[in-house]
């Protein structure tokens, strides 16, 4: 009879650890995944500022070309901003993102897969910014 109950005690105690552990790594993961929200968020208003820079020289240039292109990247980073933070906020709710709340299976797929479009998010706001950056200083 002992040998049952501390199996009995065993076993919960290892779904509770894996339990555990379950919902620190989907934390950790959001963390991660708003960390890298948190650290873009802010280079919106640069955005904003470079493409009002890119439409000026694309009014003074007669070869507005690279200008114009480097404006478009800024728009389509900023969109994908824009929309990736709209489907991020349709598929997870407050308490899965503030609070940690233990996600579904289908949900934590979800957020690895947000975790990698944001990260591709990332890379198109920074090198987009670079880009322009680099255009307008070659003036």
């Amino acid at each position: 009879m002992k040998t049952c109950q501390l199996f009995l005690v065993l076993t919960v105690l290892t779904t509770l650890s894996y339990s555990c552990k379950e919902a620190k790594q989907d934390t950790s993961q959001m963390k991660e995944v708003l960390a890298i929200h948190d650290e873009v968020m802010p280079k919106m208003g640069t955005i904003g500022n470079l493409i009002s820079e890119l439409d000026e020289e694309i009014t003074k240039s007669d070869t507005a070309e690279s200008y114009t292109k480097a404006r478009q990247d800024l728009k389509d980073a900023h969109k994908s901003m824009m929309d990736w933070m709209r489907n991020f906020g349709d598929r997870f709710d407050g308490e899965e993102i503030m609070k940690g709340k233990t996600l579904t299976e289908e949900k934590q797929q979800w957020l690895n897969e947000e975790e990698e479009k944001v990260k591709v998010l990332r890379d198109q706001i920074n090198s987009s910014i670079k880009n322009a950056e680099e255009l307008l200083k070659k003036e």
